[in-house]
């Protein structure tokens, strides 16, 4: 990043409709400025946040739907 200022706002975090009603096992994703994006735990939204680059976030979304990242 080129300064320290926050990529993300108290808003603008999205959490998929089917995480249930008391958070589950999810994230939150934000789609936030000069093309960042954050991922943060719904369950600890003060926590830390992996923030990826436009490409960086295809490369992660295209190993989630190939199963790279289950538990097993």
């Amino acid at each position: 990043m080129d300064s320290c200022e926050p990529v993300f706002g108290d808003g603008g975090w999205r959490t998929a409709s089917f995480c249930g009603p008391n958070g589950g096992n999810c994230v939150a994703v934000n789609l936030g400025s000069r093309g960042r994006v954050g991922l943060r735990d719904t369950k600890a939204g003060d926590g830390p946040v992996l923030v990826f680059d436009g490409p960086g976030w295809g490369a992660f979304l295209d190993a989630t739907s190939f199963g790279c990242f289950e538990a097993g």
